[in-house]
């Protein structure tokens, strides 16, 4: 990729919070691309795409909408998020080759740890034996993109349950925990930041 790119760590960080930093990133004079690593407290997201149906019981957990593209999903602490803010008109990527390479780096970053995923068809993702481990929401305005993956890393994934993952009526989820016990979320952010170099 031409220019420079600016990786931020974030921390736990608030998903409305988040949003509108990213968007008032997006239409910043001194925009550049930037991918933006962390984590949210326990929240569910619904995309341009979703049917409130699909939350089957929130158990307090805060629903928001979000403009991202997709169904609903959860994000919570232990899952590593990950936002790209790119300008895909400089890079030549369209939206379908930008998430194929987002699908190949998740591939590639839990082939790391021995983990062999699969895609599905019309289903933008991550599978594990037919479990969803990476899930995939980005939205494109002028030319530049935001939102991204997240990937389970070490999280209660109890909360997937209370509703129809990505529209999914009983989809199952994994994370890299299932695999490998002492996994760390820092780790993984580091192995995401020695992956993704090399592709933007």
């Amino acid at each position: 990729m031409s220019g420079q790119l600016i990786f931020k760590s974030l921390g736990s960080a608030n998903y409305l919070d988040t949003l509108q930093g990213m968007k008032s990133h997006l239409a910043s004079d001194h925009f550049q691309n930037e991918i933006w690593m962390l984590e949210h407290p326990p929240i569910f997201t619904l995309g341009t795409a979703a049917d409130k149906q699909h939350v089957l019981n929130a158990n307090n957990i805060p629903v928001v909408q979000s403009d991202r593209g997709g169904e609903v999903t959860y994000h919570g602490p232990g899952q590593l998020v990950i936002y790209f803010m790119i300008d895909i008109k400089k890079t030549k990527l369209g939206p379908k080759s930008l998430v194929s390479k987002l699908q190949e780096f998740t591939q590639s970053l839990l082939k790391e740890y021995a983990i062999d995923s699969t895609f599905i068809e019309g289903a933008p993702g991550v599978y594990v034996g037919g479990k969803k481990i990476a899930s995939i929401g980005l939205r494109i305005s002028k030319g530049k993109t935001y939102h991204g993956i997240s990937i389970n890393v070490d999280m209660d994934l109890t909360p997937f349950s209370y509703i129809n993952p990505c529209g999914y009526e009983g989809l199952e989820v994994t994370q890299i925990k299932d695999f490998k016990k002492d996994i760390t979320l820092k780790e993984v952010e580091r192995l995401a930041i020695k992956l993704l170099e090399p592709i933007f």
